[in-house]
């Protein structure tokens, strides 16, 4: 681990990162798209990671992404398995359990496709979710994978709902390895069984059904400062962040650690009073859970380390996604 960066290197990093800026779009469509409809039963969405349908004795969940062309191009396989891990966490993320999925893929190379339709087939073995359908564009000039998930909540996570004096817990699996190599990422899915890595996600549904928290977010493409970030803007507060409470893997730099996706990673806002259950919980499922920052009542995203400190973001001025509840 290098632990001679600065807090003013680590905010830079952060700040500039891709996954980071690429977020910046997303104000415009979320304002054209998405607020201000009069149809629907959906619940309002400040930034969640799925969108929430009232049914019955609980919600369903909708979820959408898609996975960047370069690791496509590069690699195939590892694409298709993505698609479906980042889906299956969003899900989970809100508290919920994926039911089903469809897709849409654009290839027209043949070998490219069938990496893609493989690594699509291992990722839904592995979460155990049904690839029910989808579309294909078979003569697709440039390749694209986008994958939709249903899920169904009893109990909802949001990701909008962080409140002052809250611990922000960072939940991680450190037995893994570095990932893809077109993106950084960490793996901590190859080589564990579909038992154990489900084991491990049924937690966060566990904990929205015993009402220990109502704010969490998955560990996006934006790393773990961008995520945790995003859900306190979301929520229109601050956060001090705690740069050397931060659990990391031996040996792994830093910066690298903090901008990379996790594929079990996922961020809490936690009342004090709840947090040595919920870090309890998690240990209980070989899941490292510590409390890495405290929410508060400004706008601003602080580095911490020792007495230092770093100004990441001031939502006064600055903005990720724009998205406010």
């Amino acid at each position: 681990m290098n632990k001679n960066i600065s807090l003013h290197e680590l905010k830079s990093a952060v700040a500039d990162y891709g996954g980071v800026k690429r977020k910046n779009p997303i104000e415009d469509v979320f304002l054209h798209l998405v607020t201000g409809q009069k149809w629907g039963m959906q619940l309002p969405n400040y930034g969640d990671d799925a969108a929430v349908i009232p049914n019955g004795e609980g919600y369903l969940l909708l979820a959408a992404d898609g996975i960047m062309a370069n690791l496509i191009k590069k690699e195939p396989y590892a694409a298709g398995k993505a698609a479906i891990m980042v889906c299956a966490n969003d899900i989970y993320a809100m508290g919920g359990r994926p039911l089903a999925m469809v897709n849409v893929l654009g290839c027209s190379d043949e070998t490219m496709r069938r990496d893609v339709i493989e690594g699509i087939k291992k990722g839904c073995d592995k979460l155990r979710v049904p690839m029910l359908g989808g579309h294909l564009h078979p003569d697709s000039p440039l390749p694209s994978l986008s994958v939709a998930t249903l899920g169904f909540a009893r109990k909802l996570l949001r990701g909008h709902l962080a409140d002052d004096g809250q611990d922000i817990i960072f939940a991680v699996d450190l037995d893994g390895r570095p990932g893809c190599k077109s993106v950084t990422s960490w793996d901590t899915n190859s080589g564990k069984s579909s038992e154990q890595i489900i084991h491990r996600l049924e937690m966060l549904p566990l904990i929205a059904e015993k009402e220990l928290a109502n704010c969490c977010k998955d560990i996006s493409n934006a790393g773990l400062l961008g995520t945790i970030a995003i859900m306190i803007e979301n929520s229109g507060k601050g956060a001090v962040i705690d740069i050397e409470r931060i659990p990391i893997p031996p040996n792994l730099d830093l910066v690298q650690w903090c901008l990379c996706f996790q594929s079990y990673g996922f961020v809490l806002s936690v009342q004090p009073n709840l947090t040595e259950q919920v870090i309890g919980m998690f240990a209980s499922r070989e899941i490292t859970a510590a409390v890495v920052g405290q929410v508060r009542g400004d706008r601003k995203i602080i580095l911490k380390q020792g007495l230092q400190e770093e100004t990441l973001f001031d939502f006064e001025i600055d903005k990720i996604t724009g998205i406010c509840s």
